[in-house]
């Protein structure tokens, strides 16, 4: 395994996992804000990165400066995390979110990109299983040391731990060798493939129009993040409604502990099983987790019981977060678009989080936290059965595949 790659995703375990569920909290118990207020400037940053995500993967895939993009996202999510609680007021707060926003948006596709570039496609499965299970253990050690700061220091630590966490991330892109990544194949071309002037180039919109794949896809994206994104937001402000914010943030790294916990097995056993079984069976079981997490949110409010239910998150969103990537590079092989269809897609994964956000937060104010789970798990089930219904398998070894795919090896 490539340890610079694997050190870089440990510490972005915590820079791009984002301030969502402790932000909620501060500005819940500290700035006294209400559900209704949350919801948007926990959306907005969702929408920067809807609007950013497109165009930062075909900027991916052009530029050979990717470690160089790469770094100004971890320089602009350490100052934006430090700026929210530095400058309180609501207009910095919604500046640094979209500021946060459009840095996300950069960096999924651009540590893709790396990936990619440095191990090649027949590594792939393997590199991104490590980067992964790192990236989730980074998780769990940046929420324990959340939890105690939070306890024993101030309920403001989490958002300097993120800077911390940055600078580490920043010495890992540092001890990338230029040389070592091959760009064309980092854009999903294969290796010696020339990128020739003149020729047409496909846009992410043509390829998502043109593919049943991946229109399927991008459908199932939507509905998998509308159902998931909320849900450890909401939980975080069930818990801390009944506790003072140190508490509360406490509880939220517990959840996330729990979770992060179980995605590093679910990493290790998708690079283990995603290529012989093939995909779709374990997305499938990915999707099932939500509408089963949504329904067992509503029956208690223990907090032991609600950090339980919360570690089937792990199950959820380690296969997702393995099988986005690979199911991708499946359909996009030889088109010299895999980051451009990424950005693509995650926009759509976007629209999905900051809707979730925004409406369940609504749902909440109007009507409970039981109500508003049970309709981010009606949103689940809708996922769960168009996924199964019409999402064929994209696995290489497959029996069966499109018969007529739109996606043909494309040369830029």
């Amino acid at each position: 395994m490539h340890r610079p790659l694997l050190g870089m995703n440990f510490f972005a375990g915590d820079v791009a996992a984002g301030l969502g569920p402790y932000l909620a909290i501060y500005l819940l118990t500290m700035l006294k804000w209400s559900p209704g207020q949350i919801g948007p400037v926990l959306a907005v940053g969702g929408i920067a990165t809807v609007l950013a995500q497109t165009p930062a993967g075909a900027i991916i895939d052009a530029t050979r400066f990717k470690r160089a993009v790469l770094a100004l996202c971890i320089v602009t999510i350490a100052l934006g995390a430090v700026s929210i609680i530095l400058f309180k007021s609501a207009t910095a707060i919604y500046a640094a979110q979209i500021a946060l926003g459009v840095a996300m948006a950069f960096m999924g596709p651009s540590i893709a990109a790396l990936t990619l570039g440095i191990v090649g496609r027949e590594n792939f499965t393997a590199q991104t299983s490590a980067n992964q299970a790192w990236n989730h253990a980074g998780n769990v050690v940046a929420a324990l040391a959340a939890a105690g700061l939070a306890l024993w220091v101030s309920s403001l630590g989490v958002f300097w731990l993120v800077a911390a966490m940055a600078v580490g991330m920043l010495a890992c892109v540092a001890m990338l060798r230029p040389d070592e990544i091959d760009h064309e194949v980092a854009r999903g071309l294969d290796a010696g493939s020339e990128i020739r002037p003149g020729r047409p180039k496909p846009s992410g919109f043509k390829l998502l129009i043109e593919d049943r794949r991946l229109l399927v896809f991008a459908v199932c994206v939507v509905l998998f993040h509308f159902a998931n994104a909320a849900m450890l937001p909401l939980v975080g402000q069930k818990l801390a409604s009944n506790s003072d914010a140190a508490h509360g943030i406490a509880f939220t790294s517990a959840c996330i502990v729990a979770a992060q916990i179980v995605m590093v097995a679910m990493a290790l056993f998708c690079g283990w099983k995603a290529d012989s079984w093939g995909r779709k069976p374990l997305f499938l079981i990915a999707f099932a987790m939500l509408p089963i997490r949504g329904v067992l949110f509503t029956l208690s409010d223990h907090s032991v019981y609600l950090v339980a239910v919360q570690a089937l998150d792990g199950v959820a969103n380690g296969i997702f977060a393995m099988l986005f990537l690979l199911i991708l590079a499946d359909v996009t092989a030889g088109t010299g678009r895999f980051n451009l269809v990424q950005g693509a897609l995650a926009t759509l994964l976007g629209i999905g989080a900051a809707c979730s956000n925004l409406v369940a937060e609504e749902v909440v104010q109007l009507a409970g936290y039981s109500t508003g789970f049970l309709f981010l798990a009606s949103v689940g089930v809708v996922g769960l059965l168009t996924f199964a219904l019409f999402m064929p398998e994209t696995a290489p070894h497959a029996a069966r595949r499109p018969s007529n795919p739109a996606i043909e090896p494309v040369e830029a």
